[in-house]
C-alpha cells in the first residue's frame, strides 16, 4: 500500500494519465477477468422529514412541513414489486432522521418485507441507525442486532460525507460525528454484517481532510474486512444552501483523480465504484480506466441527489453498452458484488 504522503503527492500531481494507469493496474490485480459489474436495485426514500438541516441536502423537509411524508407500507411494497418485475435483486432504504419513528416501526417494516418478498435489504445509513438507537433508548449494538434479526441484510455507507469533524461541523453539524459513523460500521462488522463506505467530496474540504477520510476507511477495513466497496462521489451544489459557499463543483478531472487515488490507496477494498449519478455517464465510463470496476445501479428511483439538481438517468442496456464500449464485460451483480450466478 502507498503511504499517505504518496497519496497527497498524487493529488498535487498534474499527471492524470499516469495516476489513472497506476489505478488501472491495481484494478487489474483485483479483477483480472475484465468484468465490470452493475446492480438493479431501487432507492426507496421512506421519509423526507428530518431534524438535521444539512446544508448540502435539498431533499429533507422539517417536521410539520406540508411537503413532508412517511411512506405507508403498501406504497413501499408496490415499489418493491416493481423492482422485482424489472429484474431487481435489492432495495436501498434511506430517509431523513425522523424523531418519532422508533425501532419497532423499522422492525415491523423489515419483517413484512421479508414475509412478502425475496429481496436483499441494504438499508439505513449510519446517521439513521444512530438516530433509531437514540429515539429508542438502545445501544448501537442492540439496535443493529435487532434490525438484522428483523431482516436487515447490509448497511450502506451514506452519511459519511467527509470523515473529518471540522468539515462535518461546517456542513452537517447536527448529524452524527465521525466517531459515530465509525462505531456503526465497526459494530455491524462485528455482528457479521457487510457494509459499504462512501465519500462525498468537493464540499470545500482540503486534501488533508480528504486523506483523513481515506485513512479511517482503510484502517477499518484492515481491522474488520467488512467493507464490500468504496464509492466516492462529488457534491452537487445547485439547489443546496451549501452551494452558496462552494462556488465551483468538482470537475471531471478532480473526480477521476479522486477515484484513482481511492483505488490505489484503499488497496484492501476489493471493489471501487465509478459513479454516473453525479458526474454523468461519460465520466463514469472514463472512471473504468481510473480504477473503477463497478458502475453502481440503474437506479429505478432516486430522490435525494436529484433534489439537488442532478438528473442523470440510465437504463440497464445503457450501462451494459457503456461497460462494453470501455472494453469490459458487463455482469449484473447482487449487493455483495457476487456475479457468478447472474447474467
Amino acid at each position: 500500500m502507498i503511504s499517505r504522503a504518496e497519496a497527497i503527492e498524487m493529488f498535487a500531481s498534474d499527471d492524470l494519465i499516469g495516476i489513472g494507469m497506476e489505478a488501472d493496474a491495481v484494478r487489474r490485480r483485483h479483477h483480472p477477468d475484465g468484468i465490470v459489474s452493475y446492480i438493479i436495485d431501487r432507492n426507496i426514500n421512506y421519509t423526507n422529514f428530518c431534524t438535521e438541516y444539512c446544508s448540502f441536502c435539498a431533499f429533507y423537509r422539517p417536521m410539520g412541513h406540508k411537503e413532508g411524508y412517511v411512506l405507508p407500507q403498501e406504497t413501499i411494497f408496490d415499489k418493491i414489486q416493481e423492482t422485482i418485475d424489472l429484474g431487481g435483486t435489492g432495495i436501498l432504504f434511506q430517509g431523513g432522521l425522523h424523531p418519532d419513528l422508533k425501532i419497532e416501526w423499522y422492525e415491523d417494516l423489515l419483517r413484512n418485507i421479508k414475509k412478502r418478498f425475496n429481496i436483499w435489504c441494504h438499508c439505513f445509513s449510519a446517521p439513521e441507525i444512530t438516530n433509531i438507537a437514540q429515539v429508542s433508548g438502545l445501544s448501537l449494538h442492540d439496535t443493529i442486532a435487532r434490525l438484522r434479526d428483523a431482516g436487515l441484510d447490509s448497511i450502506p455507507g451514506g452519511g459519511a460525507e467527509i470523515l473529518d469533524d471540522a468539515v462535518r461541523y461546517r456542513i452537517s453539524r447536527l448529524k452524527c460525528g465521525t466517531q459515530e459513523w465509525i462505531d456503526v460500521h465497526r459494530t455491524a462488522h462485528a455482528l457479521g454484517m457487510r457494509t459499504t463506505a462512501t465519500m462525498m467530496f468537493g464540499c470545500g474540504e482540503t486534501i488533508e481532510q480528504r486523506m483523513n477520510h481515506f485513512d479511517i476507511v482503510r484502517q477499518i477495513q484492515e481491522d474488520t474486512g467488512g467493507f464490500t466497496a468504496f464509492i466516492p462521489w462529488a457534491f452537487q451544489r445547485e439547489l443546496t444552501s451549501l452551494g452558496r459557499f462552494v462556488k465551483e463543483e468538482a470537475t471531471a478531472v478532480e473526480y477521476l483523480k479522486t477515484l484513482a487515488v481511492s483505488r490505489i490507496y484503499l488497496d484492501n477494498i476489493v471493489n471501487i465504484q465509478s459513479s454516473w449519478v453525479t458526474p454523468g455517464l461519460k465520466t463514469c465510463q472514463l472512471g473504468l480506466r481510473f480504477g473503477g470496476n463497478d458502475v453502481g445501479s440503474i437506479m429505478i428511483e432516486e430522490n435525494v441527489v436529484s433534489a439537488a439538481g442532478t438528473h442523470h438517468k440510465a437504463t440497464e442496456e445503457e450501462l451494459r453498452r457503456l461497460i462494453r464500449d470501455a472494453g469490459f464485460t458487463p455482469k449484473q451483480r447482487d449487493t455483495l458484488y457476487r456475479t457468478y450466478f447472474l447474467n
